[in-house]
Order: C-alpha cells, then structure tokens, then sequence
C-alpha cells in the first residue's frame, strides 16, 4: 500500500523551495499538507500572513505533489495534532527549521516515523527559504550567551555583573516571544523597515530603548536586547545599579566569532504557556546574583580564550545561578528534551527569560534537530 505522508507550515508566499519540499515528501507517498491557520501564525511569528487562509490552502492544494491540505484546527507549533490523528500518516516529514523534540516524541508516541528534509532544490533552480524570499527585514536578532537578568536594576543594584550577546543574521524567522529580542526586533522594524540605519549603533540602541519602553512601562524590557541587535559580533554589557551598562566591550575576531558559530545549537522548544509568569517563586538573593555573575565574567575569558569546555561549565553554572533567582524559567517539559542531549554537550541555557523558547546548546558534536547560527559581523 502506498504510504500516507504529512507535512505542516505556514506556505505563505510560495516560492520554489516549497514546491521542492513537497516534491521530495511526496517521493515517500502520497502527500497530505496542514496549514497553520492566521491566528496560529500570528501567535508563532508576532505578524500576520501576506496571503490569508483560504488563498494559502487553494495555492497548496493546487501543486501536484500534494494529495490533500486543509488548515490545521489547533494552535501553536503543534497546531496539526487532531489533524494527523485522524489521518493516521506513515510519515511526518520536516525541514531542519520544522524539527523540535515535541514533533518526535509525537511520532515516537504515534508509531510515525519523523523524516528530515535534506533541502535539495530543483535541478537549475537556487535554494529559496520564505524569509530571503521575503527580505522583510535585515534587521538582526540577538542571542544572550550568559548573564540574562544582569541587565535589571533591581538585580545589578544589589550586585553589578554583565550580559554576553551576539547579534545573529535573520537567515530564519525565530518565533515571537522567544528569548531572541524578537519584540525589541519588531519595535526596530516599525523604526526602520527592512534594514538597520547608518550612525552609532549605541546611540541607536537607546533610541530603540526608548520606544520600546515609553513611560509609564511596568515591566521594562532590558538594554541587552536593544544592545544586541545593534551592536555587531559579540558584546559584554556591564552593570551597575542602571538600565544601562556602564561599560561594553566588543568583539570582532574572526576566531573566536567562528568559534562560537561552530559549537553554538539551538533546539527550538514549545510556545510559553498562555499567562506564564517568570517572576513567579522568584527568590532575589544576593549570593545567586554574585553567583550568576561570577558565572558570566569566566564564561566571557572562556569564549575569548576558546575554551570549549570552561565555556560550556561556566554557562551552565550561569544557568544554574538564574534558576537560583527565577525558579519558574525551568520547566519538567523542558527538563525532558534536555536529557535527550546531555551527553553531548559541554553546556547548556535557554534563550531568554525561558518558559519556551530554544534551547541553547555547546557541544563539539553536531546536535540532531538543531539549528546553526551566523554572527552579524558589520
């Protein structure tokens, strides 16, 4: 019997390597295809689609790799389950970019087998992705590497320390509230469209800084994010008892930004729970701020010095350190997709202030799944 084929994304604004996508699912069997409603894209990427619903789903349904498509009834990354239930497919096909754990653990659950897309395009043809398609924006994300929470007064007023970042290409769309600065990105976006302007990135930062928190704001979004866009390869922003660091240091050297590049993954995580409270059991102490920055200062001599392993040690002991503050970043969810890697890695964090978001990986080894990013150098 020929064998029943899914695959699940957005398909807004086809363009070639979608079609070759389908092409290659469709070499296993016959293809079914499930569309991330509007809503579950809005919710995923922080934006709305170009082409709604129905223009997406008669577009797909006219390719002739594809047996059948409809738009996915849940939410989140994870919108297709009923669908894929009910279809009861042999094959749950992904790209590299679709992967996340929870996707394997529901087909190890199901009996389906997961297959990843080797993204070959049509012969002649050039690999196309949405985002280059798109070129919506050039403006950069941000990774923070160590010390995440360093950059609040009510933490560096009680002891000073510093955040590491590096500014990444937007070779992917990371999703919205993800750990990646992707609402400082959004408020740079309606700044400045598609492209970071010309001028002092500091000056820029704190121009963004200020959109982004008007007065009156409760909960101020920290200047390692504005920061981190901005400025271009790797960064540590000291502070002491400010929003603002008091001093940064800027990296550019090709070796060390290509040894980060090389051991740094990133394993995308399910969607922060709807209402999900950082600050909740928060425990400020001073003894686990000096901790985290204690933590921060060796893993920064440790990337300088491309020390794989004190990298690796110091940015767990960092993560441990905030986890002393911010119980709630950590959940058992998280905990288990964790343990799928240990063994490979020298160390590990999460992106952001976590309930979701990607897990950040160091390791030697290649990590399954995983993605890969590229440091804005200019």
């Amino acid at each position: 019997m020929v064998k029943k084929v899914f695959v699940s994304g957005c398909y807004d604004m086809l363009h070639s390597g979608h079609v070759a996508f389908f092409e290659e699912a469709a070499s296993y069997g016959d293809l079914y295809v499930g569309l991330g409603s509007d809503k579950t894209i809005l919710g995923l990427k922080g934006r709305k689609t170009i082409n709604p619903d129905a223009e997406r789903l008669y577009m797909v349904k006219s390719i002739r790799y594809v047996k059948d498509a409809w738009i996915n009834s849940g939410s989140g990354i994870m919108d297709f389950e009923k669908e894929v239930l009910e279809l009861a497919p042999d094959i749950f096909f992904v790209n590299s970019d679709g992967y996340t754990p929870a996707k394997e653990e529901f087909c190890k659950k199901h009996d389906i087998e997961l297959i990843v897309s080797k993204r070959i395009p049509s012969p002649g043809l050039p690999e196309r992705s949405t985002t280059q398609l798109r070129q919506i924006c050039r403006i950069p994300y941000r990774v923070e590497l160590c010390g995440g929470w360093m950059d609040q007064p009510f933490i560096n007023s009680i002891y000073p320390g510093s955040c590491i970042t590096v500014s990444i290409e937007p070779d992917i769309e990371f999703n919205y509230c993800s750990g990646m600065a992707t609402s400082s990105r959004k408020k740079a976006i309606e700044l400045w469209q598609s492209q970071l302007p010309a001028g002092d990135p500091v000056a820029l930062a704190k121009t963004l800084f200020c959109v982004e928190n008007p007065p009156g704001t409760v909960h101020v979004s920290g200047s390692q994010d504005q920061l981190g866009i901005l400025l271009p390869g790797l960064n540590k922003l000291s502070y002491n008892n400010s929003y603002w660091p008091e001093k940064i240091e800027s990296v550019k050297d090709e070796a060390v930004l290509n040894f980060i590049e090389k051991h740094l993954y990133l394993v995308q995580l399910p969607q922060r729970p709807e209402n999900y409270d950082v600050f909740a059991g928060k425990n400020i102490n001073e003894p686990s701020i000096r901790k985290l920055a204690g933590a921060t200062g060796k893993a920064w001599n440790a990337i300088l010095t491309q020390n794989i392993k004190d990298w690796g040690r110091y940015t767990v002991e960092c993560f441990e350190a905030q986890l002393e503050l911010f119980p709630g970043m950590f959940t058992d969810e998280i905990s288990k997709i964790l343990d799928k890697y240990r063994d490979l890695l020298y160390g590990w964090k999460l992106t952001g202030s976590g309930g979701g978001g990607y897990l950040c990986l160091i390791s030697e080894e290649n990590i399954p799944g995983s993605i890969q990013v590229r440091i804005r150098r200019n």
